[in-house]
């Protein structure tokens, strides 16, 4: 049995519709010819694709299986178009996404490697995880740079490739050093910035204070590490970051590495999928060793 991808691609998108009127509409045919070419289709394959409740058209077992074997063909076919598009122009293009509340000195090590070269383009977006997974799903993005792994979802599996594992300290103005490097005194002198709740410094650093039995004055509670930095270099409090976070900082003398934190590290991951046509230049930039991603 020959399969028709043309009666394959109009079943998609009844599928996806949900409503054959629907359907028929985006397609730009008459609702008659679309349900004549699914009923050859389920004749050819032997099965039933949809069944009717009321006004919506359901996927049978046989249909959801169809579905999903179709979604990976056209998924295949669209990565052929952009490989093939991709190679017809001088630059080559890879889109990066990243957390908004990623380190940016992480992000700018990461991309490094690609920078100045006149034959690619790196192009970077920033966003929440949900958008980006989904992106990097529909072949938008070619990797997410995150601190943690993705959590479980349906749909292509996401590998999560650890890009380094980066010690926390504390950081304080230099006057502070005079307390003496303890984290636990100088937690109890000094109040305290925490980073978001999502985060796995967070978690990290709650567990810690928890062991200590220490009650720290907190000034404020930040997501971004950008302004958790900030806060830093204003002499607000402590903040609890890795050294790449804020080693402009430190190469300034305006921030000063404290006292490290016993046990708790913050770990960058490169997010991907599997493509038919892979990316050479994803695969540079997966291939730098753990050193190069790590502060000097």
């Amino acid at each position: 049995m020959a399969l028709n991808y043309h009666h394959l691609r109009l079943f998609r998108a009844v599928a996806h519709e949900g409503n054959l009127t629907r359907a028929a509409a985006a397609l730009n045919l008459s609702q008659s010819a679309l349900s004549v070419q699914i009923k050859q289709l389920e004749q050819s394959l032997e099965h039933a694709l949809f069944e009717r409740q009321g006004r919506t058209l359901v996927l049978t077992e046989a249909g959801r299986i169809a579905l999903d074997h179709a979604d990976a063909i056209f998924a295949t076919g669209d990565q052929l178009v952009q490989t093939l598009e991709a190679a017809t122009v001088e630059r080559d293009q890879i889109q990066i996404g990243a957390l908004a509340t990623l380190s940016r000195n992480f992000q700018l090590r990461f991309v490094s490697p690609l920078l100045g070269r006149s034959d690619v383009e790196v192009v970077l977006r920033s966003g929440g995880p949900a958008e980006l997974l989904d992106d990097l799903e529909a072949l938008n993005l070619g990797v997410v740079l995150a601190n943690q792994p993705p959590q479980a979802r349906s749909g292509a599996a996401i590998t999560a490739h650890r890009l380094a594992e980066l010690q926390v300290s504390l950081f304080g103005p230099p006057s502070w050093r005079a307390e003496g490097t303890d984290p636990a005194a100088l937690v109890e002198t000094y109040p305290l910035i925490l980073p978001g709740t999502g985060s796995g410094i967070r978690t990290g650093l709650d567990a810690w204070l928890a062991r200590e039995s220490l009650r720290p004055q907190i000034v404020a509670e930040v997501d971004d590490m950008a302004m958790l930095r900030l806060l830093a270099r204003q002499g607000a409090g402590l903040a609890a970051l890795p050294p790449i976070v804020v080693e402009d900082e430190l190469e300034a003398g305006r921030l000063t590495e404290l006292a490290p934190l016993p046990g708790i590290v913050e770990t960058f991951y490169a997010l991907t999928i599997q493509r038919r046509f892979a990316n050479p230049l994803v695969d540079a930039l997966l291939s730098q060793p753990q050193a190069a991603l790590s502060a000097p």
